[in-house]
């Protein structure tokens, strides 16, 4: 099997203390140790040779990618300028060391495959079996999830690296996952342990 680590979304807006979704009152209940945890994988992918994949959640300046369902989801954040595209607020935390050289795929929606290169991406490097971590469990880790799924992937979810605004998003996620047999659910922590 081919594998990716796909990294959903960990950038400083949703990840970071000073983000734009603290400020809103929107912030990750165990964000801090989920990105200590992704940063974990993300170096045994490297050190193993298999592809990292980091998308990022941003818009462009005007919001007119934005689209009047996420306006009504979350309208504070444009008054911040969040997630827009080439602020800090957009970028991957700087724990994952998600660098110029890296493969980064930029969306609009929750899902990573909608209007996206990623389908393409992971095609082209011959991929088919995903890794997936990130935020938000509920939202944009679990409707990637869903769409790989229907595109054949097998999926293993990192729940230890992954953050929702509270515990029990974070839990009915993964206990939908699991039910439906939409991913494999594991640790990283397991794996460095084992």
């Amino acid at each position: 099997m081919n594998r990716a680590l796909l990294v959903v979304d960990m950038q400083n807006g949703f990840c970071h203390p000073e983000g734009s979704f603290t400020r809103i009152g929107m912030g990750l209940e165990g964000a801090g140790e989920a990105v200590q945890n992704a940063a974990q994988a993300v170096g045994q992918a490297r050190r193993a040779g298999i592809p990292t994949i980091f998308t990022r959640h941003l818009y462009r300046p005007g919001r007119a990618d934005e689209g009047q369902a996420l306006k009504q989801n979350s309208p504070a954040l444009a008054g911040l300028h969040g997630l827009q595209g080439g602020t800090w607020d957009a970028e991957v935390v700087a724990e994952l060391g998600c660098g110029p050289g890296d493969l980064v795929v930029d969306k609009v929606r929750f899902d990573a495959f909608q209007w996206t290169s990623l389908e393409p991406l992971l095609r082209g490097l011959n991929i088919n079996d995903l890794v997936v971590c990130g935020v938000v469990t509920n939202l944009c880790v679990e409707t990637t999830i869903r769409s790989a799924f229907m595109r054949d992937f097998p999926v293993t979810l990192l729940a230890d690296c992954c953050a929702a605004q509270t515990r029990r998003l974070y839990e009915l996620s993964l206990e939908v996952l699991a039910a439906y047999r939409l991913a494999e659910i594991e640790t990283i922590s397991a794996k460095t342990s084992a």
